[in-house]
C-alpha cells in the first residue's frame, strides 16, 4: 500500500513540474508568435485551459494542453489567442485578425 501511495505522489510531482516546463514553453511560443505579427504579449498571460491526450505523428500518446492567451495591437486592446503544445510540439495557434496600428 505504501508503495502504491508513493508511485502515486512521484507522478503527481513528475506531472507537475512537466506542467511547469510546458507552460514555460508556451510563455516561449506566445512570445515568439506575437513578435512574428507584430504584436504585444500581454503580461504574459499564458494559462492553460485544457489538458487532453492525443496521438504524435509516431502515434504514441501524449498530452495535449491549450493555452490561451492575451496580445495587443496597439495597446490599448487586447485579442484572446491560443495555443496547443502536443508534448513540446506546437500543433496549432490562433490569432484572431486585427487592424494594424497607423504610426
Amino acid at each position: 500500500m505504501e508503495i502504491m501511495l508513493i508511485i502515486i505522489l512521484l507522478a503527481i510531482g513528475w506531472f507537475w513540474i512537466d506542467s511547469l516546463n510546458k507552460r514555460e514553453r508556451a510563455i516561449l511560443l506566445g512570445s515568439e508568435l506575437s513578435a512574428r505579427f507584430n504584436l504585444q504579449l500581454l503580461d504574459e498571460s499564458v494559462a492553460c485551459s485544457r489538458i487532453w491526450l492525443g496521438r504524435n505523428r509516431r502515434g504514441r500518446v501524449q498530452f495535449l494542453r491549450t493555452y490561451e492567451f492575451d496580445v495587443s495591437a496597439s495597446g490599448n486592446d487586447r485579442l484572446h489567442c491560443q495555443l496547443m503544445l502536443l508534448g513540446n510540439q506546437l500543433g496549432y495557434w490562433h490569432i484572431p485578425p486585427y487592424l494594424q496600428p497607423v504610426n
